[in-house]
This record gives structure tokens, C-alpha cells and sequence, in this order.
């Protein structure tokens, strides 16, 4: 007996594509029906697309590319040496 869900799961967490089976989410190349009421008219953001007759909401298939739904970017600005130089006026 497994006795872990590692070990119950092949030592994956999260299982393969291929035996999750089919996933609602919003297809940009298809023609997407909303699973509430039928319709075929959506509000697509960034991450979401809501159905504009009942508001169901379905993640978009691209949501996953985004690293983490968001992209963060750092930037590192210069260390003045002088005391004038780190107040603005």
C-alpha cells in the first residue's frame, strides 16, 4: 500500500496531461460555447473569459504560458555616492 501521494501518484503531484483527460477552459482557435447557458459571446481578459449572458467564468487555455498569470519585471536603478543626489528638490 502507497503511503504516500507521491508514491500513489508515480512521484508526480500533478498528473499528465494525457490522463487528466478534457479541461473547460476558453479556446482562442475554437469556438467556445459557455457551459451555463450555451452562448458563444465572451469578455476575454488576460487570464479569464466571462460569458456575457451568465457570467460563467473559464480560465484561457494561453493563461498557463504567463509565468504565474502575471509578469513581474525588477529594475535596479544606480546608488548615488553624494547626499544631493538621493533627495529629489
Amino acid at each position: 500500500m502507497a503511503t504516500s501521494i507521491l508514491e500513489a501518484r508515480g512521484g508526480c503531484i500533478v498528473p499528465k496531461a494525457a490522463d487528466r483527460g478534457y479541461h473547460i477552459m476558453y479556446r482562442e482557435e475554437q469556438v467556445n460555447h459557455c457551459p451555463g447557458c450555451g452562448h458563444t459571446h465572451w469578455y476575454v481578459g488576460r487570464t479569464m473569459a466571462e460569458c456575457a449572458f451568465c457570467t460563467t467564468a473559464l480560465p484561457l487555455e494561453s493563461a498557463s504560458l504567463v509565468a504565474g498569470g502575471q509578469i513581474v519585471r525588477t529594475i535596479r536603478r544606480p546608488v548615488f555616492g553624494a547626499p544631493e543626489h538621493a533627495f529629489a528638490a
